[in-house]
């Protein structure tokens, strides 16, 4: 007896590829902008700035080279994108994580170190390309120092809310940004347990007092931890 499978999973796969050819011929599949800037944004992120060039992500992502002026009018476009992507996306976690409701100060510290983590929204990489790029680009470091203020206002009023004076809300503030920015510009590596044990102490640090039990328990659950440490 005849085996067709092989057979008949090549006749899939030819059908597959003359369907996508027959429908870019068509339509003139072209991609995405948020394609071609995801791609821009692993390409930064990997290799630096000299990495996010036109030809080279056609390449990256299969597509032909003007398909990219669909989206973006020429390469300075798609470097602007990519700083409101980390303007949005870094930036604005951090914003959002200082906002949500907490019923103490502790709470909300553990809101905003829990965007720094391996699973959290604040990227570190982006992070690290973005700053690296800004040593090189007065108006890139512009936006970096424009990025640093907000984020540094928010975690102050973030203080400021549960009665921290003015001065002691601002060392508080630079004291938790400082070190979460250190964490990133080091590149340090710490596996998710290791940095969980940490993470009581760096909220007594900034706080003044450790987190609750339960604000404690209910963080590790939150980033997939099932045995949080004793906090004090």
């Amino acid at each position: 007896m005849q085996d067709d499978t092989p057979q008949s999973v090549e006749t899939s796969a030819e059908k597959t590829g003359a369907e996508k050819t027959g429908a870019e011929k068509a339509g003139g599949w072209r991609g995405s902008r948020a394609l071609w800037l995801d791609a821009a944004r692993a390409a930064f992120e990997e290799s630096g700035l000299d990495a996010v060039k036109i030809q080279p992500l056609a390449a990256r992502l299969g597509l032909a080279r003007t398909s990219f002026y669909w989206f973006f009018a020429d390469r300075a476009a798609l470097l602007d994108a990519l700083l409101e992507l980390w303007e949005a996306g870094n930036t604005g976690s951090l914003v959002a994580a200082t906002e949500r409701y907490s019923e103490t100060v502790q709470e909300a510290v553990l809101n905003l170190i829990g965007i720094f983590l391996e699973d959290g929204p604040f990227g570190a990489g982006f992070e690290r390309a973005v700053r690296g790029w800004a040593h090189g680009d007065p108006a890139v470091a512009a936006r970096v120092n424009a990025a640093d203020a907000a984020r540094l206002r928010a975690i102050r009023a973030m203080f400021a809310r549960f009665g921290f004076a003015e001065g002691e809300a601002d060392v508080r503030a630079r004291t938790v940004y400082l070190v979460q920015i250190g964490y990133i510009s080091m590149q340090v590596a710490e596996t998710m347990d290791l940095r969980m044990t940490r993470i009581p102490d760096y909220v007594k640090t900034f706080t003044g007092a450790g987190p609750a039990p339960a604000e404690m328990r209910r963080f590790a659950a939150a980033h997939g931890v099932h045995n949080p440490p004793a906090s004090g």
